[in-house]
């Protein structure tokens, strides 16, 4: 349904009627062509920190609506909206942060709790909820790197468009952010992202053009920083060639808050909203430039209609929630917060140990799940004080908070021995002691246990928007007690709390099972322990990688950059795509995850549906199916990964790149064919001089498994793809000229027959073909290469 369509009612302007369910949708070309230029240039900043300035006077009327935080739980403020409040918002659900929701690969699940999302910010009387945000985790140092999805922008993409789509589906829209290449919090203000248009189009860009194209979020917030030198804000590239023109986008782009220089310059490339209010400085600025004649006023009128169709747009559900007095469902959505977050919970490493004290079950077989408690101790103050959410605009308070300790208590009725271990941010592990007592304790609760239990994680204080990490590693003191535990008890599992990825390399060892629960929401306590004892069979797989050291990042060297600048000079090889390339070992590789039971892939097939498949096809292209079956006698979900690789492309690429994924749940011995499609622009590249998607003729390995490391099978293709051939000029090489299909055998016949000794052949064969004509060695002169060029190109 196009915004026209949504927004617009046939009934003229409602003068001065702004309450609930009183009709406030208005026509809204009527009241554009009422409005004044100063009112116009008003509508395009905010009343106040969350607030659309309103126009009331008795021709016309425009309430004003509300948008707020955040991308995983509303964070409306309860006080004052003149600042940010983050410690005074309304009590909301707490869903688990974006780390976690990308760990469940799982579209309808993201859908869910986008519906439920929407239903709270339409009970709020809040017409935007400013999320989800896509951005790619270039570096695992980004310290906001919890706000966002994965390392890769088919899974961004996917889960991305899958929450605009649950959220706007309540009547209330979403804020796509943040447009665009912020990867990093340092110098987030000003640093320009100096990448070049290939990797930005393959790489930093399509997960937005997915959402956009499929989902079409109501808004999509810019970003602080330049790209290549160019404010976000002000980037007419950035915000109408590609977002509208190229992309079809119809709603209304919104600055970050704060993100504006020049707001004449900001209006002119296509950003519709400053946020938050400038107390009237900016409007006065698009109006005189007006005046002046700087700017035309027909580019103030596109924005303004921009701005007034999302608070028609908004209107009706508003008003209906507010007429029927709506409330959400704590209790549902408490348990879909749940859900969500056992589901994004990846269970790394689950090691067969020997036998421990009693009740622990038998030697040689993975300590997870429980069977029971007897013999188990928990240790670590995350366990008691949960680290459940990110810091800084999307900190959410929460309608209820379970802890991991009281909820494996209640689930299993017993008091399990506890030790705190270490203190968290300012948790109280008891008055008066110390460091070395807390880790006593641990040790001589552990020595009586059968089986560890050691929670560890970051404290907030390491991971927040505003500054990004300075290093990967857990907490000294942390890994302090993990050791000491080890050395007296080999049965550890540790459970970890964290946004980012955290290095593992160095202590993995002492743990036979390391369980991954990321950011976990207000739920996140319950949600783990029901992976640990095995009421929910983890099928969470990561979606970013976990290196073995920081080094060995591709933007190591490159992050976060100097003197204003940050380079991306890894380019194309972000994340699992920089590690296969140069088959490089890591600590957990991307898609990773096991189970409690086992998966065999069979038959995997792919068949070419259009071998004349271009980039803009939307129609599938190739077919791929493969078998799965449970091989196990516990009833789990596989995550199906389709990766392509073009190993003879004129241009480098990617030893492999994911395409498409699939999320099947099995009952033991259960089997199920997949069948995942490819368009024409899930083989394509972006060219760097004819600057469009190509499908480059030839073959294709598409192959299929259960991470970028653990390919279960594969299969070869062939297309005919596109005529990728560039225009030959004089300063084309002698080898691109002998190759082109064209005029290529008569270059070969005049090198080859004479004109050049064969000693020189390889020499000349980067030479232009200018030069080559001016040195009398290719047999032809100015003239003749002349008349070759246009035979060349037609």
């Amino acid at each position: 349904m196009t915004i026209e369509e949504t927004t617009e009612a046939p009934a003229a302007a409602v003068p001065g009627t702004t309450g609930p369910g009183s009709g406030r949708a208005f026509d809204v070309e009527r009241v554009l062509a009422a409005l004044t230029l100063e009112e116009k240039a008003s509508l395009l900043s905010g009343l106040d920190f969350w607030t659309t300035q309103p126009v009331d006077r008795p021709e016309v009327a425009v309430p004003g609506v509300m948008v707020t935080d955040g991308p995983h739980g509303l964070r409306k403020q309860a006080e004052s909206p003149d600042h940010l409040g983050l410690g005074t918002s309304v009590p909301a659900t707490c869903f688990p942060p974006a780390a976690t929701l990308g760990s469940t690969w799982d579209p309808e699940l993201l859908r869910r709790v986008g519906e439920a999302l929407g239903r709270e910010t339409r009970a709020n009387d809040v017409a935007v909820l400013l999320g989800p945000g896509i951005n790619i985790k270039r570096s695992p140092l980004n310290g906001r790197n919890f706000e966002y999805l994965s390392e890769d922008p088919v899974i961004s993409g996917e889960l991305g468009a899958a929450l605009v789509d649950g959220i706007q589906s309540q009547g209330v829209g979403t804020s796509l952010k943040h447009f665009a290449a912020n990867n990093q919090e340092a110098d987030r203000m000003r640093v320009s992202a100096d990448v070049d248009e290939r990797t930005l189009r393959e790489i930093y860009l399509p997960g937005f053009e997915r959402v956009v194209k499929r989902a079409q979020p109501w808004t999509v917030m810019c970003s602080y920083n330049k790209i290549n030198d160019v404010y976000a804000s002000q980037n007419h590239w950035l915000l109408t060639e590609v977002l509208r023109d190229e992309w079809g986008f119809e709603g209304l782009v919104v600055s970050d808050w704060g993100a504006v220089r020049d707001r004449v310059a900001a209006v002119a490339a296509g950003l519709d909203l400053e946020m938050p209010a400038s107390g009237g400085r900016t409007d006065a600025e698009v109006v005189a430039a007006v005046r002046a004649g700087t700017l035309d006023e027909a580019v103030v009128d596109v924005a303004a209609r921009r701005v007034l169709r999302l608070v028609t747009r908004s209107l009706p559900a508003l008003d209906a929630a507010a007429a029927s007095g709506e409330v959400f469902d704590v209790d549902a959505h408490h348990a879909l917060a749940r859900e969500a977050a056992a589901a994004g919970t990846v269970l790394l490493k689950n090691d067969a140990v020997p036998a421990g004290g009693s009740g622990d079950g038998p030697a040689g077989v993975p300590l997870l799940p429980f069977a029971g408690v007897d013999g188990v101790a928990v240790i670590g103050e995350l366990a008691r004080t949960p680290r459940y959410q990110g810091a800084g605009s999307s900190q959410v308070n929460p309608t209820r908070l379970d802890d991991a300790l009281s909820a494996l208590r209640s689930a299993t009725g017993a008091e399990v021995p506890f030790a705190a271990g270490y203190t968290v941010d300012g948790a109280d592990a008891g008055s008066g002691t110390d460091a070395a007592a807390l880790l006593a304790e641990a040790v001589e609760v552990a020595r009586a246990a059968g089986t560890v239990l050691v929670f560890l994680g970051l404290p907030a204080s390491y991971e927040s928007e505003g500054f990004d990490r300075a290093h990967m590693d857990l907490p000294a003191e942390q890994v302090a007690v993990l050791e000491a535990v080890a050395a007296i008890n080999p049965r550890v599992v540790v459970v970890l709390a964290n946004g980012s990825a955290v290095s593992v390399a160095s202590w993995r060892h002492l743990a036979p099972a390391v369980v991954e629960g990321w950011l976990g929401g207000q739920a996140g306590g319950s949600a783990v322990v029901d992976v640990l004892l095995g009421a929910v069979n983890p099928a969470g797989r990561l979606a970013e990688t976990i290196p073995l050291r920081l080094a060995d990042n591709p933007s190591y060297g490159n992050f976060p950059g100097e003197l204003g600048h940050v380079r991306y000079g890894e380019g194309l090889l972000v994340g699992y795509r920089w590690y296969d390339a140069r088959q490089a070992d890591v600590a957990y590789p991307f898609g990773h995850g096991l189970s409690y039971t086992t998966f065999a892939y069979d038959g995997v097939a792919a068949e070419v549906l259009r071998p004349d498949a271009t980039a803009a096809d939307d129609d599938a292209a190739v077919r791929v199916r493969v078998t799965v079956t449970n091989t196990g006698d516990r009833t789990g979900a596989e995550v199906v990964q389709v990766y392509v690789g073009d190993p003879a492309a004129q241009v480098q690429r990617p030893e492999r790149e994911l395409k498409a994924f699939a999320k099947v749940g099995l009952a033991p011995g259960e089997s199920r064919e997949l069948t995942l499609d490819l368009t024409g622009r899930d083989l394509a590249y972006w060219h760097p001089v004819l600057r469009r998607w190509v499908v480059e003729g030839g073959e294709f390995v598409v192959s299929v498994g259960a991470s970028s490391r653990d390919l279960r099978g594969s299969a070869t293709v062939v297309v005919d793809g596109e005529d990728v051939r560039l225009p030959l000029e004089p300063l084309s090489t002698v080898a691109e000229a002998m190759a082109h299909p064209v005029v290529g055998p008569h270059i070969q016949a005049l090198v080859h027959g004479g004109a050049v000794a064969e000693d020189m052949l390889g020499m000349i064969g980067d030479m232009p073909l200018t030069v080559v004509a001016d040195f009398g060695m290719g047999g032809f002169d100015r003239d003749g290469l002349t008349a070759l060029l246009a035979e060349a190109n037609g």
